[in-house]
C-alpha cells in the first residue's frame, strides 16, 4: 500500500498545475495518475491550442514554468476584432481600452496545449513530492472515513501497488472517469454544434489580433500563432453537424477558400496547412464538484462553448481556488474537511455557471438571423463599441480581471 496526502486522476494542464500550485504553497505528497503519454513537439504548430488570459498567466507564473512556456513558443495578441458576418455590428478590443493594464500590454497569449503540459510535466517530474503513475489505469475507487482508497488494472507486468489518499481529485477531462465512480448527476446540453480546428496561414497575416466572425451557422475564430513570421492561425469553426461534414469532405482547397469567403478576406486569403479534427460541442455541469473525499476541478466539473477561449481559463482558476482552500489548513484538519470543501465547489460551480450563462447568451444572440434582430444586433454592438465603460468590463471579464481572484491568479509583485 503506497499512501499520498492527495491522488489527482488526470495529468493535463489542470491536474499538473494544481499539483504544483499546492507543492509550492504546502509539503504534501501527491500522486497522479495518467497514462495519456508525452511525446515531444514538432516543428509545425499543433492544432489544439489555448487562449491564456492574465489571471492564467499569473498562476504560471507563481509555479515558475511561464519562462520556460516563453522560452518554447507563444503568439501574444493585443487586439480583437469581433464582427457580424450577417449585419453591421462590430466589436474591436484593444489593450488601450484599460488603464493600469497589468505589466506586458497584451489581451492574451494562444498557446499550444502541448507547450504548456510539457512545461508542466518537466516541472513535476523533478519535485520529490511529485510521484507519476502512468503504466496502469485506475480501477476502482473508494472513500473510507479518513482516507479514500484507488487500486489499478493489471498491466503485461503488474498491478501497481494500490493508493490511500486524504483527497482525491478529479483533473481528467469532459469524460472523466472520477466523475463517474463519484456517481455525481449532470446538467447536460448539445449544443448542436461540432467545432472544426486546423491550422491555416493567412495572406495578410493576422497582425496580433485574435479575430472572431459570427456566421449564421456559428462562429469562426481565427487566433493568431507561433512562429514568428506572423501569418499562421489556429482556427476554431463552429458550426452544425451537417455543416461540419460539408466542410470537412472539401479538399483542402476548397475549404480554403471557403474560410477565406467566411472572413470577409480581412486577413487575406487563406490556405489550410494542417489535417482537420472536428468535434461536438455540449455544456456540461456537475451538480454537485465534491462528495465523498473526491472534488472535481477542470472539464471534469464543467464545460463550455469555446467561442470566448474561456474553458482552459476556468479550469486553471479551479486549480488555484482549490490551492488556496487547502493550503489555508491547519495541520489538524482533515484534508477533505467537508466546509471548506463545500465552500470551494459553491464558488467555483458559481463562476462556471456564470460562464455558461454567458456563453448561452451571446450563442442565442446570434442564433436569431431576422432582418430586423440583426439590425438591433448591429446597432447594439456598435453602441457597446464606442462606449468605453462597457468595454472595459467585458475586457476585464475575459482576462479574469475579477475582485474576487484567488491569490494564486494575482499579479505577481515585481
Amino acid at each position: 500500500m503506497q499512501k499520498f496526502d492527495l491522488l489527482i486522476v488526470g495529468a493535463g494542464m489542470v491536474g499538473l498545475t494544481l499539483a504544483l500550485a499546492l507543492r509550492k504553497t504546502t509539503t504534501l505528497t501527491i500522486a497522479i495518475a495518467d497514462t495519456l503519454p508525452m511525446s515531444d513537439l514538432l516543428a509545425e504548430p499543433e492544432v489544439r491550442v489555448s487562449a491564456i488570459n492574465v489571471a492564467s498567466k499569473a498562476i504560471f507564473e507563481h509555479i515558475d514554468i511561464w519562462s520556460h512556456i516563453e522560452s518554447e513558443r507563444l503568439q501574444p495578441y493585443q487586439h480583437m476584432h469581433i464582427w457580424d458576418k450577417a449585419g453591421i455590428g462590430k466589436l474591436d478590443f484593444a489593450v488601450d481600452d484599460l488603464t493600469g493594464f497589468p505589466k506586458h500590454n497584451q489581451l492574451g497569449w494562444i498557446i499550444e496545449n502541448k507547450v504548456i503540459r510539457n512545461a508542466l510535466w518537466q516541472k513535476a517530474q523533478q519535485d520529490e513530492g511529485i510521484s507519476f503513475f502512468t503504466d496502469s489505469k485506475l480501477a476502482n475507487i473508494a472513500s473510507g472515513e479518513s482516507e479514500a482508497f484507488a487500486s489499478f488494472t493489471a498491466n503485461e507486468h503488474s498491478a501497481p501497488m494500490p493508493i490511500l489518499a486524504k483527497l482525491v481529485v478529479g483533473a481528467d477531462g469532459a469524460n472523466s472517469w472520477l466523475r463517474k465512480q463519484m456517481d455525481v448527476p449532470m446538467i447536460t446540453r448539445d449544443y448542436d454544434h461540432h467545432a472544426i480546428v486546423a491550422t491555416v496561414e493567412c495572406e495578410q497575416g493576422h497582425q496580433n489580433t485574435a479575430w472572431q466572425v459570427f456566421l449564421p451557422s456559428g462562429p469562426l475564430a481565427f487566433l493568431p500563432l507561433y512562429p514568428s513570421a506572423g501569418n499562421v492561425c489556429s482556427i476554431v469553426y463552429s458550426t452544425s453537424p451537417e455543416d461540419a461534414q460539408r466542410l470537412l469532405a472539401l479538399d483542402a482547397n476548397e475549404f480554403s477558400k471557403a474560410l477565406t469567403a467566411a472572413s470577409d478576406g480581412k486577413l487575406g486569403n487563406i490556405k489550410l496547412v494542417s489535417e482537420r479534427f472536428s468535434h461536438p460541442l455540449s455544456m456540461r455541469l456537475a451538480q454537485d464538484f465534491t462528495k465523498n473525499r473526491m472534488v472535481l476541478i477542470g472539464d471534469a466539473a464543467h464545460t463550455i462553448h469555446p467561442l470566448a477561449g474561456q474553458g482552459v481559463n476556468l479550469g486553471l482558476l479551479d486549480a488555484a481556488a482549490l490551492t488556496q482552500c487547502l493550503s489555508e489548513l491547519t495541520p489538524e484538519q482533515d484534508l477533505a474537511e467537508p466546509k471548506v470543501l463545500k465552500a470551494f465547489a459553491r464558488y467555483r460551480k458559481s463562476d462556471a455557471s456564470d460562464m455558461i450563462a454567458a456563453m448561452e447568451a451571446i450563442k442565442q444572440a446570434f442564433a436569431l438571423q431576422q432582418a430586423g434582430v440583426g439590425l438591433l444586433r448591429g446597432l447594439g454592438m456598435n453602441l457597446l463599441n464606442n462606449f468605453k465603460p462597457a468595454k472595459k468590463m467585458l475586457i476585464e471579464q475575459a482576462l479574469g480581471l475579477k475582485s474576487d481572484l484567488p491569490r494564486f491568479a494575482q499579479q505577481p509583485a515585481d
